[in-house]
């Protein structure tokens, strides 16, 4: 059995993940920021749940935008267990609203989140990993990075690609010393996660008013439209099992992605083909070992 850190694992996808997981038998921190604070209703939830269950869940404070906090959450779990095994970057931010009318500074704020929270964590847990030659680091992606893609979506569209090519990137540098990568790429679930509903606003409401007279009731629109075309029986906690089962596979025979999506927007015809070219490039220039981790 595992140990594991999620971030993020407050709710939606992240808790399910945790929850999941632990009852699968594998030691599971659901790291969130305000333990103590706004999340203090999930804290007791997830105890709950652990002691019910009579599984090893437990919760852990980890902010993925500061470096110190993710530094110390992952210092916390080595000290009790010597190991992190599994590392699941799942913490992520939406934002809906007409692109134009974020400021810079707002978008950084997603990316901040998004992309380079996983770059905290990963300096924080891979040390670790490096050093006994071993682990997985899993990828919660979106299939928006790929497939069909309705607007008012812009900034946080663009931030899970960018964390996509970065766990790409990662994968390859990350072989050599037996580590693996998944990425698990959810579609769109309008039920069973809060994404929308917590979804960030841009401050600019000139901008969006001057939208709104061409664009009125678009985002409820996209919304309608996506839980019409997904079948009645999609269920989000189907992104946690897949996870569970990227888990569960031996090491060195795990997929390097995974798609979960109801809607089917194309995501995974664009995905096999690019990973397709990645794997062939890799190959053609001699580096085809770092496809394979611990395969030298």
């Amino acid at each position: 059995m595992s140990v594991v850190l999620i971030t993020g694992a407050s709710s939606g996808f992240g808790a399910l993940t945790a929850r999941a997981l632990a009852r699968a038998g594998h030691t599971v921190y659901a790291s969130m920021r305000a333990t103590t604070g706004r999340n203090a209703a999930a804290v007791a939830e997830t105890a709950a749940f652990s002691h019910h269950h009579n599984v090893d869940l437990r919760t852990i404070e980890l902010d993925v935008q500061s470096q110190e906090s993710a530094d110390a959450a992952v210092a916390k779990i080595i000290a009790a267990h010597g190991v992190l095994d599994v590392l699941v970057h799942n913490a992520g931010h939406m934002v809906t609203g007409p692109t134009e009318a974020f400021t810079p500074e707002e978008i950084a704020h997603v990316y901040d989140i998004n992309v380079l929270g996983t770059q905290r964590v990963n300096r924080a847990a891979l040390p670790n990993m490096r050093a006994r030659g071993k682990g997985l680091v899993v990828w919660i992606g979106s299939s928006s990075t790929r497939g069909g893609t309705p607007p008012y979506l812009g900034p946080y569209f663009a931030a899970k690609a960018g964390m996509d090519a970065l766990a790409i990137s990662y994968a390859a540098e990350l072989a050599r010393f037996d580590i693996e990568t998944s990425i698990v790429v959810p579609g769109s679930f309008t039920h069973g996660t809060n994404h929308f509903a917590h979804s960030g606003r841009p401050a600019d409401e000139a901008t969006v008013k001057a939208y709104d007279e061409r664009y009125a009731g678009l985002m409820e629109q996209v919304s309608q439209r996506l839980a019409e075309l997904a079948p009645p029986d999609a269920d989000v906690a189907e992104v946690a099992a897949a996870v569970v089962r990227v888990v569960e596979t031996p090491h060195g025979k795990r997929p390097f992605r995974v798609h979960i999506d109801p809607v089917d927007d194309g995501s995974e015809v664009v995905s096999v083909v690019a990973d397709r070219i990645r794997a062939e490039f890799l190959t053609r220039i001699g580096l085809d070992d770092l496809l394979h981790p611990g395969l030298r």
